[in-house]
């Protein structure tokens, strides 16, 4: 008998820890996606491959090899000593390396590691739009749940008027036609079920597909939820320039910007080198040698049209990217305001249709149920009473999905964390 009870209360605890499990919260989802989505590991190894690339902007120049033949008669018989005059000719080993200029290496190496700063605000930016998607499928599944609420309740008490009416039609107290409205509002109840319940099983592929794990893996969500307040909040540049990262890539598009005019400045220093030559000579001639010191001139008139084109362009470059910084950051502050205003209309009417028009339409269908029980109300008075009260209640519903999107909005624009 303990064995028996310790296995019922094991299977009971088991039972409950996966049902729990199965429960997920906003913030897990989030920190899911964060991990797990394949646009993550996309700019993780992009990001790896421009710093990998960095590592080589110090590299010089390759050094140049040469061998042949070096002021060398065609005619082979000159090649060999005739008594005391030597031969003609010689065999050349030559070697040349370039040095590079210190700043340009300088320069280089500031501007190919400064490269990937820009794709690292950029995934911020796409992580953000990718959270933002899940707070909206997330808030909009709570939705469903509390409409999957109210027609559970809705079915409870069209079942009842149903029933009530058929028992009172058989004894001739009722009246047929709100009975068949009843049928169909209660057919038109159990299609909207299926219908949201349809809407969840979607919700939960979008976010499991979001968190990049198998789009079936069944889960349940935590049904709270919270309104929050942004009447204090100004939606200025600061704000912005703080948060988005998508402004932040732009400036650090702007930093790549000047550290490219840099470097192509630094291509216009000239370059040192130098060259050695070994000869061989033919037929008993010395071995002699070439060393020679070289330098390469970029700045001339001539050869340094293109860098300055480019250290132009990337001027005028600039100056693009801070007008579209500045044009984003209006077109942002204008949108979040007015979606503040909007969301501040939808708390006041989702107060009001808490506290005033939901409780007395409540209170007034109660009072009709009441008068129906004791035969003083008719069906169809009883009908009228609770279809509006569920028209209301569904306002309600919507009230607040509207504002949870208005929210989710609000977020997606100020890149909320």
């Amino acid at each position: 008998m303990n064995r028996k009870i310790l296995l019922i209360l094991a299977l009971v605890v088991s039972g409950n820890i996966a049902s729990g499990q199965s429960i997920m919260q906003l913030d897990t989802i989030i920190d899911s996606i964060t991990a797990s989505h394949p646009v993550v590991k996309m700019y993780d190894n992009e990001i790896r491959s421009m710093d990998e690339a960095a590592k080589g902007a110090r590299s010089w120049m390759p050094p140049q090899v040469g061998i042949g033949q070096f002021m060398t008669p065609y005619d082979v018989r000159l090649w060999h000593r005739e008594g005391d005059i030597p031969g003609m000719g010689s065999v050349m080993v030559s070697g040349e390396q370039m040095f590079p200029n210190r700043k340009k290496l300088d320069a280089d190496e500031r501007y190919m590691k400064a490269m990937s700063s820009v794709e690292k605000e950029r995934k911020n930016a796409t992580l953000n739009e990718l959270i933002n998607d899940a707070k909206q499928f997330y808030y909009e599944w709570i939705i469903l749940k509390r409409k999957l609420v109210i027609l559970a309740e809705n079915e409870k008490i069209l079942d009842f008027m149903i029933k009530n009416a058929e028992i009172r039609y058989k004894n001739g107290l009722e009246k047929i036609s709100a009975y068949y409205k009843a049928k169909a509002a209660l057919g038109d109840v159990k299609n909207m079920q299926l219908m949201f319940e349809n809407d969840i099983k979607e919700k939960r592929i979008r976010i499991n597909a979001l968190m990049g794990r198998n789009a079936m893996i069944y889960f349940d969500i935590d049904t709270a939820y919270a309104l929050n307040d942004y009447s204090g909040l100004v939606f200025d540049s600061t704000l912005f320039y703080t948060n988005r990262s998508d402004l932040k890539s732009l400036d650090k598009e702007i930093s790549l910007t000047r550290l490219k005019q840099e470097a192509e400045r630094a291509s216009l220093k000239p370059q040192f080198g130098i060259r050695y030559d070994n000869m061989i000579g033919f037929g008993g001639q010395p071995l002699q040698y070439t060393i020679m010191g070289m330098v390469r001139i970029p700045m001339a008139k001539w050869s340094s049209k293109m860098n300055k084109a480019n250290i132009e362009s990337l001027k005028w470059k600039t100056y693009a990217i801070q007008s579209q910084k500045e044009m984003i950051v209006n077109e942002y502050s204008g949108m979040a305001y007015g979606m503040r205003n909007e969301l501040e209309l939808k708390k006041k009417q989702i107060k009001l249709y808490e506290e005033n028009i939901i409780p007395a339409l409540r209170n007034n269908y109660k009072t009709m149920q009441l008068g129906y029980e004791q035969n003083t109300e008719e069906l169809f008075m009883l009908y009228d009473a609770w279809e509006t009260l569920n028209m209301k209640q569904l306002e309600y519903v919507e009230l607040l999905n509207q504002a949870l999107k208005l929210q989710v909005t609000i977020e997606r624009i100020i890149e909320k964390k």
